[in-house]
């Protein structure tokens, strides 16, 4: 069954925890983690809201919860707070003993469903009609696990926003062109770092299942997917121009997955830890606008007010898929488990699970 096909199953939230009050989902919440103990886990992504990072033993980005959520073997009941894709890592790396959980199974990532296996495995016999074996899959983690396991049977690998440029140079060693799934613009802006020319950059359209490109076929070295992040598209240059001109000692940095142009205007660029971590170690006093998810801008003001902090974009609204989960489908999901009952389980197939480990795997060996 596929994402979308276990959404089509989603249950409402009971209404009675509609009828509580926060105190007492607060309360109630609490009581479960007392009573689980060591039992039960919950990692919660830098992009959740504030009332659900509250519960969460540790924060983190996608790969480093999965990797945490592997680490802690004690662990029974892995509630998961982020989305599908994160979830299923986390089930790949996890022991057959540990039951990975979450919350709200509409959580997913529009991203990742930009790159389903079908279109991906169609691209790759089309691309190698025309290329011959130059070429290999790189996936970035915020895909399916499916998705991971082809980069894996296919000598691939997946790449994170903060190892983008060792991977890309990496996939480089062992074929002389490389598809970059499922966002293009972290492609586009990894390769245009490392000295790729724009013009040596294809985009393969899964709906128009085409290529698309100016030039001749082996003047291609990086074909990107047509995918993008629905959040980080959504700042512009303008935005930057308009900040330049009202607030010119403003710093602005923004994540890898804007566009282009976004990247190119700001003047900083990086993943979720990077831009934390400048922030942080940023004199006080200093005024930045950030280009990332908004539920972290209002994260990052509240830390550090010292200094200003805002979105790049004034009219951002937090991720909706990130922002499903809730008190109510968080507390819904660890009381079931006290009843003993697995609420919206997250399993990846064996087979799956070895090969998007593969591809994990060659990552990892990796040095960042």
């Amino acid at each position: 069954m596929n994402f979308l096909e276990k959404v089509a199953t989603v249950d409402r939230v009971p209404e009675h925890y509609a009828k509580m009050s926060n105190d007492e989902k607060r309360e109630r919440i609490y009581e479960v983690k007392r009573k689980l103990g060591n039992r039960l886990f919950i990692p919660g992504h830098h992009y959740q809201r504030d009332e659900v990072i509250e519960f969460a033993d540790v924060t983190g980005d996608s790969l480093q919860l999965a990797q945490l959520s592997k680490e802690n073997r004690d662990a029974e009941y892995i509630v998961f707070c982020g989305v599908h894709f994160m979830a299923e890592t986390a089930d790949m790396l996890t022991t057959n003993d540990q039951h990975v959980i979450l919350p709200d199974l509409k959580a997913g990532c529009s991203m990742a469903d930009m790159a389903d296996i079908s279109q991906t495995e169609f691209a790759w016999t089309e691309l190698q009609k025309v290329m011959g074996d130059t070429i290999l899959p790189l996936t970035y983690v915020n895909s399916t696990a499916a998705i991971k396991a082809f980069c894996g049977r296919n000598g691939g690998a997946t790449v994170t926003s903060s190892n983008a440029k060792a991977m890309v140079q990496w996939a480089f060693t062992q074929k002389q062109r490389l598809l970059f799934l499922p966002d293009q613009h972290l492609g586009r802006n990894t390769a245009f770092d490392l000295g790729i020319n724009l013009e040596e950059m294809a985009v393969w359209d899964p709906i128009a299942r085409e290529l698309i490109y100016d030039g001749t076929i082996d003047d291609i070295k990086v074909v990107l997917w047509k995918g993008h992040c629905s959040v980080h598209e959504k700042f512009t240059v303008g935005q930057i121009q308009e900040l330049r001109k009202n607030s010119p000692e403003t710093n602005v940095i923004v994540h890898p997955e804007c566009t282009f142009d976004v990247v190119q205007a700001a003047d900083l660029n990086g993943s979720t830890h990077y831009i934390i971590e400048t922030i942080r170690n940023a004199d006080p006093g200093t005024s930045w606008a950030v280009g990332t998810e908004m539920n972290l801008v209002n994260r990052l003001a509240s830390q550090f007010p010292d200094k200003k902090i805002f979105s790049l974009n004034p009219t951002m609204c937090p991720c909706l898929t990130m922002n499903r989960i809730d008190l109510d489908h968080l507390l819904w999901s660890l009381e079931e488990l006290v009843e003993g009952r697995l609420h919206y389980p997250i399993t990846v197939d064996e087979k799956t699970t070895e090969e998007g480990n593969l591809a994990l795997k060659r990552m990892l060996e990796r040095p960042s």
